[in-house]
């Protein structure tokens, strides 16, 4: 798998991402690699790399803004580095759009394992065909087109959005645990990470509920998880 990917690098410390890029190298991986946010963009256009890597601290365009014209013009997989470690951080980052976000200082060992179970989970996401999907006469779903109406009007859904909300349908009426959600949403490596679930079960419930507060398609299991409402034949 790796030797199929390129990965772009995107931060101003030189250090850093030789650092990165050598240990991602020796897993077969391509690499490229920029300083600024306004160089990530080109390279977005013109080498179509497969997952971006991109600090957040970063002179004149920062990680987020950078992300934000990222995501007018790709969906392509991004994990976040920062030295920053608040919880604002991080749901920020996965709110504009982030698939991931790593803390530094971080061991090779888990950036390159993350790295891994993103291109994975993309991977298998984009491997899956589904046919149209009528829920009822409010929400209809397109796998083959990636394409959610509500109400008579297309939702646009994040990739991570996108990834939950196949798992939910394509298992309707059965309970879904936060540790199965993850695992298959996130890859095995993120068990702990039981606050990504809510946050885009929250996202999910805004974007396809009516009443997001009294959901009458992703239902809660108090304490396991959730549960899609069954699907009419």
């Amino acid at each position: 798998m790796p030797e199929d990917h390129k990965i772009l690098v995107v931060d101003d410390e030189p250090r850093m991402v030789q650092l990165i890029s050598m240990n991602l190298k020796l897993e077969g991986f391509q690499v490229s690699s920029s300083a600024d946010g306004y160089q990530v963009l080109e390279k977005v256009t013109r080498e179509m790399p497969d997952l971006i890597i991109l600090d957040i601290m970063m002179p004149d365009m920062d990680g987020f803004e950078t992300l934000k014209k990222i995501r007018e013009i790709s969906s392509v997989p991004v994990i976040f580095l920062s030295v920053k470690g608040e919880e604002s951080d991080r749901v920020r980052g996965l709110d504009l759009g982030a698939d991931d976000y790593i803390t530094k200082p971080f061991s090779p060992r888990e950036l390159v394992s993350r790295v891994k179970a993103v291109l994975r989970r993309t991977e298998t996401e984009n491997a899956n065909h589904k046919s149209e999907i009528v829920v009822d006469e409010e929400l209809t779903i397109n796998f083959d087109k990636r394409m959610v109406m509500v109400r008579g009007k297309e939702i646009k859904l994040r990739p991570t959005e996108y990834r939950l909300l196949l798992q939910l349908v394509t298992n309707s009426g059965k309970l879904m645990t936060h540790e199965t959600l993850l695992a298959r949403v996130w890859g095995p490596e993120y068990n702990d990470e039981d606050q990504y679930v809510r946050l885009y079960i929250n996202y999910l419930r805004q974007k396809i509920e009516k009443d997001p507060k009294n959901p009458k398609y992703i239902l809660s299991e108090r304490g396991l998880g959730y549960r899609f409402v069954e699907l009419k034949q």
